[in-house]
């Protein structure tokens, strides 16, 4: 097996045996879903890096997300793959079935690494029966944003469940001066979709199996509609989305939103398009002073909760310099890993904590790395070490549906559909009871294949 000892060997016997080898041998091959400029110089110069210290040359190739599946399957069938793919979740398990990327590759990676030093949510949705398709590089959870202040003040626990979350709306929902939630309810938008799938999770709701679409559990599904039903009615009148969630927050208007992690620079005005309006100063960094977060939520039927996540996986293909590929996966996810969650650190958790020798270095770093568009200053300046805790926790309990069924592209169609925003949208306006909406969701959904 490759990896950090051999690493380590190179670097510092540097043999002329291998000199002559790595000088022999064809570049790797590194396609890359971070095809931004600014993104892509940062890993051009970690590729860079890497090849001083191992005399293998890297080509950073970047692809368009979108088109990554089908470049990836022409690629295979032409016998042309590039050696690693960093890209999202969703191509993880079908590559690994149709035997475009090198799963043993991958494992030995991790072992390598050590799985103990590994986010368990990250590794779980990568998970095979004897090993993992794929290494976990970084990630996101989705976030419940919450203002801390106001809780403590209300002597209300941190919310982490329905029960939490209800308690704390009839205390602090109080229109029109202050909202308790500001939830989705534009059902043609796919944030509402994210939000639904995030509470449906908590309660430990999914529409499928590992043999496809099997119904939603009518309890468990009744209780998270019911739960989402007291957000809607404690958040604003109209057709709500991401745009309002994130406006009546910045106000000082709501108690509770549901946002992905690129809130967090914002909140402390550090990106003059979306400024905090709580204050007079755009710049003030006062409401993430004021802001808690939570990632992982629990619903009545699903004590262990769950948080949504959105993880990016590295691939060793089958076409692949094996050897020197796992080396530059490991040199990435070890001394390369600061530079490779730089390249936007407010959206690319650590899913690997530390390593041997201090368990937490990856989280430690990460956590001083600057984040903000026309200013930057770390999460250490902006946020306690307990809501940088959580931030990352989340990635323990990070799922979505269909990843361990092995049915995330009929998950996808699901939420595409935008069915259970349909007929959830039409519970929270009355038109449907808990009993009709259920029926109705698992009927329309049956007929998506």
């Amino acid at each position: 097996m490759f990896g950090r000892n051999i690493l380590r060997t190179t670097a510092l016997v540097g043999t002329l045996a291998f000199a002559m080898s790595a000088a022999q041998a064809e570049a790797l091959r590194f396609w890359t879903t971070e095809e931004q400029p600014a993104r892509l110089a940062k890993q051009e110069a970690m590729a860079k890096a890497f090849t001083e210290e191992t005399g293998i040359e890297v080509n950073v190739i970047p692809v368009t997300e979108k088109d990554m599946g089908t470049r990836a399957t022409a690629a295979y069938a032409a016998g042309d793959l590039p050696d690693v793919i960093y890209h999202p979740l969703i191509h993880v398990l079908p590559w690994a079935e149709a035997g475009i990327i090198d799963t043993d590759a991958a494992t030995e990676v991790i072992e390598d690494l050590e799985e103990s030093t590994f986010a368990s949510g990250a590794l779980n949705m990568a998970a095979l029966p004897d090993g993992y398709a794929a290494v976990p590089v970084d990630g996101w959870t989705q976030m419940i944003v919450y203002r801390k202040d106001l809780f403590d003040a209300a002597g209300l626990e941190a919310p982490n469940t329905y029960a939490s979350i209800l308690a704390a709306l009839e205390k602090l929902h109080n229109p029109p001066e202050q909202f308790g939630f500001v939830a989705a309810t534009k059902i043609d938008e796919s944030f509402m979709s994210q939000l639904l799938e995030h509470v449906l999770l908590a309660n430990g709701a999914t529409p499928v199996d590992k043999d496809g679409f099997k119904g939603f559990d009518e309890k468990k599904l009744a209780e998270a509609l019911t739960f989402y039903k007291a957000l809607a009615k404690a958040s604003p009148p109209g057709d709500l989305y991401w745009k309002q969630s994130r406006e009546l927050y910045f106000a000082g208007k709501a108690a509770m939103i549901i946002w992905s992690p690129f809130i967090l620079d914002e909140l402390a005005g550090l990106r003059d398009s979306a400024p905090p309006t709580i204050n007079d100063d755009p710049t003030s960094k006062e409401l993430a002073g004021k802001t808690g977060v939570v990632t992982t939520l629990s619903g009545p039927s699903n004590k262990a909760g769950a948080a949504w996540g959105d993880i990016r996986y590295f691939s060793i293909t089958n076409d692949a310099d094996t050897e020197a590929a796992q080396q530059f996966v490991e040199y990435s996810m070890s001394e390369g890993y600061m530079a490779t969650l730089s390249i936007a650190p407010e959206g690319k958790f650590p899913v690997r904590r530390g390593n041997a020798e201090d368990k937490e270095a990856f989280i430690k770093g990460w956590a001083t790395l600057p984040v903000g568009v026309d200013r930057k200053a770390p999460l250490t300046e902006l946020y306690p070490a307990e809501t940088i805790t959580q931030i990352v926790e989340g990635l323990d309990t990070a799922s979505r549906w269909g990843v361990k069924e092995g049915q995330l592209s009929l998950a996808s169609k699901i939420l595409n559909s935008m069915a259970i925003n349909r007929y959830t949208r039409e519970f929270i306006d009355d038109e449907l009871s808990a009993e009709e909406a259920v029926a109705k969701i698992n009927q329309e959904l049956a007929k998506i294949k």
